[in-house]
């Protein structure tokens, strides 16, 4: 019992003893000053974030664009899907379109009268073609030559002897010299691509003759045999 009163005694003493020095090394004076250069203590526990709502910006408000960007040439303004017509407004502008094409409004349905006239003229040509040794044919205009698909068959048979057996590009010389280029496709024996402009700048129609002269290797010398010449 002795014992444990002697070390209650030491222990207070030893404590006594340490607040007696830092009493003179002012250690306490020091650890106040520093607490008050470092400012208010904050809590470690974090304030709940504020939401932010985003800035309302009117629809039709121009955008802002930074002075480089604003100097550059105007970008060209792209039309969205909505802007583009539906499926079925398209079949309606093409059905539109077709009905007022000028190839179809000017059609002309020839008089049996005037087709025997215009051929009649055009066998006579051709007649005097042939002592000049250039494979030559006459070729009556119907409508589906003239109008709406543009398709120019030729005489099988010509082609055999004298058009290439494959493909090919041939070229139509009218009687003012200038030249047409159209695609002969061998299958079909026929004129496609390039005929429909030779037609419409000659104002072809239903009952015109053409009288083909073939005079070098793909190029066709074209002349014209009028139906209307019928009625003059």
């Amino acid at each position: 019992m002795a014992g444990a009163i002697a070390y209650e005694e030491q222990r207070r003493r030893q404590i006594e003893e340490n607040n007696r020095k830092l009493e003179e090394l002012r250690l306490h004076q020091l650890s106040a000053a520093v607490r008050e250069a470092a400012g208010p203590k904050f809590s470690p526990v974090r304030s709940e974030a504020k939401s932010v709502k985003p800035k309302q910006v009117p629809r039709d408000a121009p955008v802002r664009q930074s002075g480089r960007v604003a100097s550059l040439p105007k970008q060209p303004k792209y039309r969205y899907e909505d802007d583009y017509p539906t499926l079925v407004e398209k079949k309606k502008i093409r059905r539109r379109a077709s009905s007022t094409r000028s190839d179809i409004i000017n059609r002309v349905d020839a008089t049996d009268e005037a087709r025997r006239h215009a051929n009649s003229k055009a066998q006579e040509l051709l007649r005097k073609l042939v002592p000049g040794g250039n494979p030559s044919f006459v070729k009556p205009m119907k409508q589906s030559h003239v109008t709406g698909g543009f398709w120019l068959g030729l005489p099988s048979q010509f082609c055999g002897l004298y058009l290439p057996g494959s493909d090919d590009t041939i070229t139509l010389e009218d009687e003012e010299g200038v030249e047409y280029k159209t695609r002969y496709l061998a299958l079909k024996t026929g004129l496609s691509a390039g005929w429909r402009r030779f037609a419409l700048d000659h104002n072809l129609v239903d009952g015109d003759c053409l009288v083909f002269e073939w005079v070098v290797w793909n190029t066709f010398y074209v002349y014209i045999i009028r139906q209307s010449s019928y009625y003059k």
